[in-house]
């Protein structure tokens, strides 16, 4: 139990972070959100947890081809606000275009051959 605290603690001091440093410096903000810090500490649980290769590869491997459809958001929720949308509806259409983009990489990505 110690241990997911710890797991649950550590990433979201990262994502505290990221926050704060974001509120002073947006640039810097978005270069440490950029960094894939969630994923390396998801590798290291993962493998202290399995010490399992295949699965850690898979994993990693999943992780590259899921980043791809996320990437849009990022164009889309600032071109929204510079043009006047709120926020919310913003994000919400942000992360409505995600979904559709993982939902078709879900399905494209076995039919080309990657384990997702």
């Amino acid at each position: 139990m110690l241990y997911l605290v710890v797991k649950a603690g550590l990433s979201g001091l990262i994502v505290a972070i990221i926050s704060e440093v974001a509120k002073r410096y947006p640039g810097w903000g978005g270069l440490i959100a950029s960094l894939p810090l969630v994923s390396v500490l998801a590798m290291i649980w993962l493998w202290r947890d399995t010490g399992d290769k295949v699965r850690l590869a898979v994993q990693a491997e999943a992780t590259f081809w899921f980043v791809l459809p996320s990437q849009p958001m990022f164009l889309l929720i600032p071109y929204m606000l510079r043009h006047g949308w709120p926020f919310w509806a913003a994000l919400a259409a942000g992360c409505a275009l995600t979904i559709l983009l993982y939902s078709l990489t879900l399905w494209v990505g076995p039919r080309l051959g990657l384990r997702l």
